[in-house]
């Protein structure tokens, strides 16, 4: 009982001083006598606010991220899959670019030539029996195309159909060794064949039938042209001769050149399916020196 009485007394005692210090304190303002008395406080207790922050803090933040993260990671896959997409259209341009032009190319040449032509694409490269060196192409009989068809891109000479589905034909390309064409060098009438000799399309043989017709590097062969415009209709650009070999005593003489189209990246196609009113001679090959050459444009399956 007494021990409880001088507890209280004690408390009552503190209570009255801590009552009588904070008002001096408050109305003495700047000048309060107790003033070190409340820096010293402020340090001991700002610093243990600090110590308590920094102890806290750490386990707030992961508590917050954990509640956050679902939302965080569902944001990352929706910026994601709009960065794919930017990405893949963008691709889409490029490519539907590339193919405005390919096929603006194949409807000058054609235009320039005369040739009535449907157009497609190449959808797959693989080999035929008996042949090394064919493409698929989209467009079939229900589009016109029958076997023995030139096929052309915007550059020249592709190759011949061997064989027409309904939707789909294949293409036998002029680099395959089985592959031959009639072919006369530009300017004059000096005729040959050209075979394919592989080598991926880089380059096809032209053995000229004249020994003594002249033959030389950088000169320029056009298609001669079948009975009919069958398998092979006239005047479309074959290649540029590469080099010439010396054939001393043959009766014919060779050359390799170098296709006007890339055999090893065909996109866009025409396949013949009319042949020219009239053998548009040279009309057709690219101008020398950076001369254009007039060509106008037809629509697929229609006339020039």
């Amino acid at each position: 009982m007494r021990d409880s009485r001088r507890a209280r007394l004690i408390l009552g005692v503190l209570l009255t001083a801590a009552l009588v210090i904070l008002t001096v304190d408050h109305r003495t303002g700047e000048s309060s006598p107790l003033r070190p008395l409340r820096a010293v406080g402020a340090w001991v207790f700002g610093s243990a606010e600090q110590l308590g922050g920094g102890v806290v803090r750490p386990v707030t933040t992961f508590v917050q991220a954990l509640f956050t993260a679902p939302a965080a990671q569902e944001r990352i896959r929706v910026l994601t899959e709009e960065n794919a997409r930017l990405r893949t259209g963008m691709l889409a341009d490029k490519l539907d670019a590339a193919r405005s032009s390919e096929l603006k190319k194949l409807l000058g040449l054609a235009g320039a030539g005369g040739y009535k032509i449907v157009t497609g694409n190449v959808v797959a490269r693989r080999g035929q029996p008996g042949f090394e060196d064919t493409v698929q192409i989209d467009v079939g009989s229900a589009d016109g195309v029958q076997p023995e068809m030139t096929v052309l891109n915007g550059d020249g000479l592709v190759g011949r159909v061997i064989h027409a589905s309904t939707t789909s034909s294949t293409v036998l390309l002029i680099s395959d060794p089985a592959s031959a064409a009639g072919a006369r060098l530009e300017g004059g009438r000096e005729i040959g064949v050209v075979h394919g000799v592989g080598e991926h399309g880089r380059l096809v043989q032209f053995r000229l039938l004249d020994s003594a017709a002249p033959l030389v590097r950088g000169g320029r062969i056009v298609s001669f042209g079948s009975q009919n415009g069958r398998p092979y209709v006239p005047g479309v650009p074959v290649g540029v001769i590469e080099r010439v070999e010396s054939t001393p005593g043959e009766l014919t003489r060779i050359a390799y050149a170098r296709p006007f189209a890339d055999l090893t990246a065909l996109d866009a196609v025409g396949v013949v399916v009319e042949a020219p009113k009239r053998d548009p001679r040279d009309a057709v090959l690219p101008g020398k020196e950076g001369d254009a050459v007039r060509r106008t444009p037809t629509r697929r399956g229609g006339s020039p």
